[in-house]
């Protein structure tokens, strides 16, 4: 899909890349303003306690589907648990404080605001590992103590954008199929896996095989779990394919993109963007 030409936005770098409007059958949320979410979500916070609030894990690999992904997947006992297209716009400072830290804070049709904090460092490979923060208490918190912010008051997501300097700096429709399936039917324990296939609206296709556990101790046997079904779905073992906000961001934002590659050697690099460069091509 082409880009189309844009304007030049307060900051002065021109905004290129496509600027989706309504998505048909989902309310648009006003700009500014927090969207409710409207049912019980699997990755809801937990709670508060220690520095930061304790949310699930998240543990994915990410890769890019072929024609007969689908196929397979219903090959080894998937069901197609629902399509759906939404718009997600992320922000951060204007220099990209938030996702150089490894934190990346998203407004989603329909969900609500989401930060996702990395997890605990683990058995390194092309795969990542975060805690998923979705109370906006929670994240406001995380957002304030990631950027060296004082305590702002109660309020919302939206009522700290202005205050911590976070802006708009990418906003992009996705039309995605969720699969989900067990491995061994055999074992009523064995826990859920989930496969999400997207497109996004700029062209780029990517999927990703995704486990939630409640505590680290989990992680290991999830990540066993992912990397089995994986090779199943006929992914190489160390294919590493870059998210939708990388790739957005090298396409359209190039200036982003290169600040995220500039992290200085003496800090972890995010895992949004280990091998950016390589996965790209």
């Amino acid at each position: 899909m082409a880009a189309r030409a844009g304007t030049r936005g307060a900051s002065g770098e021109r905004r290129r890349g496509p600027r989706p409007g309504p998505v048909p059958g989902v309310p648009c949320a006003r700009r500014g303003l927090p969207v409710p979410n409207p049912r019980s979500r699997e990755r809801e916070t937990l709670g508060l306690g220690g520095s930061m609030a304790q949310g699930l894990i998240e543990v994915e690999r990410k890769f890019i589907p072929g024609p007969g992904t689908e196929e397979r997947l219903q090959e080894l006992g998937g069901i197609l648990d629902h399509r759906v297209t939404f718009q997600d716009i992320y922000y951060d400072t204007p220099e990209l404080s938030l996702m150089r830290a490894d934190h990346w804070l998203r407004q989603r049709q329909s969900s609500g605001w989401e930060l996702k904090c990395p997890g605990a460092a683990g058995v390194s490979g092309p795969h990542t590992k975060y805690v998923e923060l979705t109370a906006e208490p929670a994240i406001v918190a995380q957002l304030c103590e990631v950027l060296g912010a004082g305590v702002l008051g109660a309020g919302g997501v939206a009522a700290v954008l202005g205050p911590l300097k976070l802006q708009e700096v990418a906003s992009f429709v996705t039309k995605r199929s969720a699969w989900k399936l067990v491995l061994s039917r055999a074992n009523e324990e064995e826990s859920l896996l989930r496969v999400d296939l997207d497109t996004a609206d700029f062209g780029y296709a990517v999927g990703e095989v995704e486990a939630m556990v409640h505590e680290e101790a989990e992680v290991p046997a999830a990540l066993e779990k992912i990397n089995k079904l994986s090779s199943m779905l006929g992914v190489a073992a160390q294919e590493k394919a870059p998210a939708k906000l990388i790739v957005y961001l090298q396409r359209f934002r190039p200036q982003y993109y290169q600040r995220l590659l500039e992290v200085p050697s003496s800090r972890e690099k995010p895992q949004g963007i280990k091998d950016a460069d390589s996965s790209l091509g």
